[in-house]
């Protein structure tokens, strides 16, 4: 028997996708529970997660409406297809996350939630970096017909572009 021509399943590449799926999973259903149970209760105004927003200076209907958006995440992270909506959602719970971390250091209190918030920011980030390529959206922006850009319109400048004398960002 050659070995030398046999690949094991790491090498061909099934193996490590094997792994980075289930990597993508280990890291997305933490960042998916938090997301649902924890939505639910901001919407719920639970008397500890009242209490805690209130202490960190917001409103309390501000769980309301921070609630209504993980939920929705939460939903966007689960269903199928929607690349890009799984994308905000990961943007989202990024945001929420490093806020909280900034709220609870800024104020002093519980800070002892931080370290919770640094690994649900960890995860998250690694949802977004181990996402199947259908949960990926494609580079770019759309191309319109004939591959150029959106609607015959031309690629915008980069801003650095606009301030070193180039001209307006979409000016050719």
């Amino acid at each position: 028997m050659d070995t030398s021509t046999q690949r094991t399943n790491l090498a061909s590449g099934h193996g490590s996708a094997r792994y980075r799926m289930a990597g993508y999973w280990l890291a997305t259903i933490p960042v998916v529970g938090e997301m649902g149970l924890g939505g639910i209760w901001d919407i719920t105004r639970i008397p500890y997660v009242r209490d805690l927003v209130i202490h960190l200076g917001y409103p309390s209907y501000f769980l309301v409406l921070l609630g209504t958006w993980k939920v929705l995440g939460a939903v966007a992270l689960l269903v199928p297809g929607r690349a890009l909506l799984k994308e905000w959602a990961c943007a989202g719970a990024f945001f929420t996350y490093t806020g909280a971390m900034v709220s609870h250091l800024t104020t002093g209190y519980d800070v002892g939630e931080v370290g919770l918030l640094a690994v649900l920011t960890v995860l998250t980030v690694l949802s977004w970096a181990l996402r199947p390529a259908s949960r990926r959206t494609e580079g770019g922006w759309r191309r319109g017909p004939g591959g150029g850009s959106p609607a015959g319109r031309s690629p915008r400048r980069s801003l650095s572009h606009f301030f070193t004398g180039g001209g307006s960002p979409g000016a050719m």
